[in-house]
């Protein structure tokens, strides 16, 4: 007997190569939370020269986890073709673009966080117009 757990089209490999990024993304950000601070273009202070009530660490650790679990939830659904779960992740992952490029036009966030929405809108165009595509045949 094989295995029901595949990739079955296009749609699904953009789910899963989004999936796979999330989990190692967040896995490295739960390992190593001041390299994620870098990559991303924030300032990274030393542990020790932190404030104290500074949570950024904490915080960055925590938003991985979430970035892990999001990771293998997408590779879960992929792996089962939840078709109906890549159709809802498509609209959120715009909203997802929006809100982060906004904190880099606001500020809040250095001009390399744009990257991150950027990633974001470009899988949501990517699982949108191959879910078309595949919708047509």
């Amino acid at each position: 007997m094989t295995s029901k757990l595949t990739i079955r089209d296009a749609s699904g490999w953009t789910i899963f190569i989004f999936g796979l990024l999330a989990l190692l993304l967040g896995l490295l950000g739960m390992l190593r939370p001041e390299l994620l601070l870098s990559i991303l273009g924030f300032t990274v202070l030393d542990r020790a020269s932190r404030a104290a009530g500074d949570y950024t660490l904490v915080f960055i650790i925590a938003s991985a986890m979430a970035s892990f679990n999001v990771g293998v939830y997408y590779i879960l659904a992929s792996l089962n073709d939840l078709k109906q779960f890549y159709k809802w992740t498509v609209p959120f992952r715009c909203v997802t673009f929006i809100v982060f490029t906004t904190a880099v036009v606001t500020g809040l966030a250095p001009n390399r966080f744009l990257g991150v929405g950027a990633w974001e809108l470009a899988g949501a165009v990517a699982t949108g117009i191959t879910l078309w595509q595949e919708n047509k045949k």
